[in-house]
Order: structure tokens, then C-alpha cells, then sequence
């Protein structure tokens, strides 16, 4: 039983158990049900955000914690305030993104009478989050808070949902925060066999064709050097997954890219050809596997790395599954691995690789490639800035154009696909690195889903630079109706606000390019300001990603 503290209130109890878990900012949007954690929040250590709307808040939490590695934390009122998260949420659960959201709720006697503003947040949360709570007392807020970190930060991370009545709220309570935090029933901490160990050091030994397939596990488990270490020990080409962009250096020679449905022609060769697929933190899912998983790297054997045991023969079939953390089992495999090379297989590999000048030709005169606009930030930058992607084309273009280096350096939401993430993740990301340049890449559709934060970065002045390909279409679901519906386009066409002045109207300064031969002068001029900048491109409609 946790120690006994001096008397205060519910809500004062959750503000002061935030902070000995160890959050330093907070994002949300206050209101009724949660007045009183507000009042609290005023006098806290706490930064708070203030964003416009809580799905730009939980996208701002979502960026903050995959740019610093630490759980980000949101608070919301109960009813829309709670429903406005959902696909944010989703986003984080989806990818494994560690997040504690805290919402209000009507007081426990109410819930059940449709009161206003009240919500089944368990039920609405349960697909989403990778856990919920509903406190019943105020005694039950600070253990809550801290066993929700937990979950949170342990085995595969995701975003945990706290649901706090207004009565626990202003309820008097003694509880304090626990020392440590025990679950019974959840136990996260695994790790390889020493047969495992053995047969998967053995496999290695003897493949003539291997390929490493990173995925955001690599980065949440903080093994990137411990993946470079192998591939250039044995001499293992690396594909990375979206999520796993940055897991090992693009410019390096073994660097094969991204793999999957977008990916690098040579990354996805030499996956189809390879005798032993080391598949370390990946999710196997379709935009990886194509349509059919049982085809997936069917010449290799796999072995398939996770912390998560859902994960294991979920999508793929595997020779070999591993419960583990990524980096504790590639440094314990490490004294078995023989060094080696396979000249013969990089050397066909390098024979697939297609020149990086793909793309940035015109396809009609006088209109800019938006490859050209990721190759001229990737220039600025000197490849050192945080890219931050809203989905769609442009994604991919930034996946693929913009050489990445290094881990937590390229976020986007991967498995959920939700437009609107670019902006506030960026400026979530800018609160978490402020050491870093951030360059968030946006279409000018999901631009306007959530165009509402680009205030936020004003107000804080935040020196991100928003990007946006504006080609006046809904680009990736025009792509799709030309290849898979003969042409005939249908609500793809888009009508975009002036975005130079609608930046202004938020007080951010803004350029428009129209003319390739200004594209590097204005990208480098936005990337030096130190305020937030916006650079609008008319881009190709035509090209695809």
C-alpha cells in the first residue's frame, strides 16, 4: 500500500502524481469536468500547451513523445473533448507511441444518465489505447497515474486513457504517489531462450543472402547502433519500414531504404530473394507484405523480433518468433555472430538500385517536381532537421527523398494514416528537441485539417518550417483512381485556401513558389528564420509517389 500523504484534493493528488512520474509538458483543452485539474495546472511544474482542438492536441503529445523518447501527456474534458482524441489515439496505438490521457468525466452517480457532456470513454477508448482506467475514488488517482506511465512506457509502448470522474476530483484524499508500481496480471519484461539465442546466431552464420527489415521497434528499444553493428559486422543489407525510418543511416552503403508497397525497388528485390530475413521490431503489415503475406519473403527464413507476443505469426508466419526487447537481444546474440561479408549478394543488390535523379525531371515545362522540394530542404538542412509528415503523397516523398540519418528524426503517422498529424506533431516536436530544426511536409489537404495549430506555433514561436505541396488534389487517392479506376476521378479535386495568407492571419510569415529557380532560395531563407515560417509550392499534379 502506498505511503500515507498530507490531505488535498482529487485533483490536486492527479497534477502532483504527473509530476512524480516525471512529465514535464502537458497538451490539452480545458472544460467543464475538468476545471479543477486545471486550477491545479495553474501552479504546477508542468508546461502546459494549449492547443485548438483535441485531436491537434493528442497529435502534439504524439510528436513530442516519439521526437524525445519520453510518454507524452494530454488532458481533455469528458464528452466531445473526449471523442475529438479518438483518431489521435488511434495514431499513437497504432504505432507504439507511449502517451497517459488524462480526461474528465461526469461524477460517478451520473454516469449512465446521459448527462451532459458525459461519454463511455471505456468503451469509446478500448479499440484504441492500449489500456483504460476509470477512477472510482480519489485514494485511487495517484497509483492510477503511475501504473498507467507504466503500461505505457513497458513492452510495446501506446497511449493509456485515465478517466476521472468530477467528484474524485474534488474529493479529499491522502494517497500518495507509489515507489514502485506492481501489476499482477501484466508482466512485459521478456527476453530470448538460450536456444534461441543459439539458432538464431546459427541462421546468421549460414545465409548466404540476408536482409535486416528494421521497424519502430528498433527505434523504441534505442538498438539502432546495435543494428549498424551487426549489418556492417556481417555485411547485412538494412531495409527499414516507415516507422522504422532513421533506424539506420540511408547513407550508409548497406542502406537499402524503405521496403513495402512504396518502397526502394532494391530494398523489395532483395527481400524477395533473400534466404534469411532478420525482421527485427516490424508489425508485417500490408503496406510491408503486399496483398498477399503468405508470398512475403517466401524464399527466406524469417526470423521475427518483438516485444510484443501479438505480434509473433500474427501476419506472417515465421521460423523463428522472439519475445524480446530488440537492443538486449542483439547484444546478447553478439558474441555467436561470426564477422563475414557477402560480396557476391550486396554486389546484385547494387545492381537493382535505381539513380536517386528519378523524378525530379519535369514532366511539363515550368512546373515544379515535389521530389525537387524534399531535395531542397534535404540540402538546407544538411540532412540534420526532424522531418515531420502530414499523409499522403508527400509522405513518401519525404520517406524516400530525404536521406535519414538517425532515429526519432522522421515521424509520421504510419499505421493509422491520419491526416492532419503534420502540423500539430511537428509543433510537438519542436517543444521536445528544441535543439533541432523542424520541417513538417504537408499536403494541402491534410494541411487544412488541423491549419487551426498553426497558433500554437505562433504564440510559443517555434521555428518550424511548414512545407506544404500544394498540386490543388487529394494526390494519393487521385494516384489510386488513375491506376485502379481507369481515371475516372471523383472528389479529388481540391480548392485550397490562399495558405500564404492564411499563415499570415495566424501571424506566421509565408512565401508561395511557382518558379523552380526560387524554390532553393526561398526553402533556405524559411529554414534559417528562427520564428515559424510556411512555404507554399505549386507542385506537379501529375506525379506520383
Amino acid at each position: 500500500m502506498a505511503a500515507k500523504s498530507s490531505m488535498r484534493t482529487g485533483a490536486a493528488a492527479l497534477v502532483e502524481s504527473l509530476e512524480k512520474a516525471g512529465a514535464e509538458v502537458v497538451f490539452g483543452y480545458p472544460g467543464g469536468n475538468v476545471v479543477d485539474v486545471f486550477d491545479r495546472l495553474r501552479g504546477s511544474r508542468l508546461r502546459f500547451v494549449l492547443g485548438r482542438h483535441e485531436q491537434g492536441c493528442v497529435h502534439m503529445a504524439d510528436g513530442y513523445a516519439r521526437a524525445s523518447g519520453r510518454p507524452a501527456v494530454v488532458v481533455v474534458t469528458s464528452g466531445p473533448g473526449l471523442t475529438n482524441t479518438i483518431t489521435g489515439l488511434g495514431a499513437a496505438n497504432m504505432d507504439g507511441v507511449p502517451m497517459v490521457l488524462v480526461c474528465g468525466q461526469v461524477p460517478l452517480d451520473q454516469i449512465g444518465t446521459d448527462a451532459f457532456q458525459e461519454a463511455d470513454t471505456t468503451g469509446l477508448t478500448r479499440a484504441v489505447s492500449k489500456h483504460n482506467f476509470l477512477v472510482h475514488s480519489a485514494d485511487e488517482i495517484p497509483e492510477t497515474v503511475a501504473q498507467a506511465f507504466y503500461i505505457a512506457t513497458h513492452g510495446k509502448p501506446g497511449p493509456v486513457v485515465i478517466d476521472v470522474p468530477r467528484d474524485c476530483q474534488l474529493a479529499l484524499t491522502a494517497a500518495a504517489y507509489p515507489p514502485r508500481v506492481f501489476l499482477r496480471a501484466y508482466h512485459p519484461e521478456v527476453s530470448a531462450t538460450p536456444s534461441q539465442v543459439a539458432r538464431l546466431a546459427k541462421l546468421v552464420n549460414g545465409a548466404k543472402r540476408p536482409v535486416i527489415l528494421a521497424g519502430g521497434g528498433v527505434v523504441a528499444s534505442g538498438a539502432s547502433g546495435d543494428v549498424a553493428a551487426l549489418a556492417h559486422k556481417v555485411g547485412i543489407p538494412v531495409a527499414t519500414t516507415l516507422m522504422g525510418i532513421g533506424s539506420f543511416d540511408e547513407t550508409d552503403p548497406l542502406a537499402l531504404g524503405l521496403a513495402g508497397l512504396h518502397g526502394e525497388f532494391a530494398a523489395n528485390v532483395a527481400i524477395a530473394e533473400a534466404d534469411l530475413l532478420l525482421a527485427l521490431g516490424v508489425r508485417f503489415n500490408d503496406r510491408v507484405t503486399g496483398r498477399s503475406a503468405a508470398k512475403f519473403a517466401r524464399r527466406a527464413k524469417i526470423v521475427h523480433v518483438d516485444c510484443d507476443p501479438a505480434s509473433i505469426n500474427k501476419n506472417v508466419t515465421v521460423d523463428l518468433g522472439i519475445i524480446a526487447d530488440v537492443k538486449e537481444l542483439l547484444m546478447t546474440v553478439d558474441s555467436r555472430i561470426m564477422p563475414a561479408a557477402h560480396d557476391e549478394w550486396l554486389a546484385a543488390i547494387a545492381a537493382r538500385r535505381r539513380p536517386r535523379t528519378e523524378g525530379l525531371k519535369p514532366l511539363h515545362r515550368g512546373v515544379i517536381m515535389p521530389q525537387a522540394v524534399v531535395e531542397s530542404v534535404y540540402a538546407a538542412t544538411k540532412g540534420r532537421a526532424i522531418v515531420v509528415t502530414d499523409v499522403g503523397q508527400h509522405q513518401l516523398w519525404a520517406a524516400k527523398r530525404f536521406r535519414h540519418t538517425r532515429p526519432r528524426h522522421f515521424i509520421s503517422s504510419g499505421g493509422m494514416g491520419a491526416m492532419g498529424f503534420g502540423i500539430p506533431a511537428a509543433i510537438g516536436a519542436a517543444i521536445a528537441r528544441p535543439d533541432r530544426k523542424v520541417v513538417a511536409f504537408l499536403g494541402d489537404g491534410g494541411a487544412q485539417m488541423t491549419a487551426e495549430e498553426l497558433i500554437v506555433a505562433a504564440e510559443l514561436g517555434l521555428p518550424v518550417t511548414f512545407v506544404v505541396f500544394s498540386n490543388g488534389s487529394l494526390g494519393l487517392v487521385r494516384q489510386m483512381q488513375r491506376h485502379l479506376c481507369g481515371g475516372r476521378y471523383f472528389a479529388t479535386d481540391l480548392h485550397s485556401p490562399d495558405f500564404v495568407k492564411l499563415a499570415a492571419a495566424y501571424g506566421i510569415r509565408g512565401v508561395r513558389v511557382t518558379d523552380g529557380s526560387r524554390l532553393d532560395a526561398a526553402v533556405a531563407k524559411a529554414l534559417k528564420s528562427k520564428a515559424p515560417t510556411l512555404v507554399e509550392v505549386v507542385v506537379e499534379k501529375e506525379a506520383e509517389a
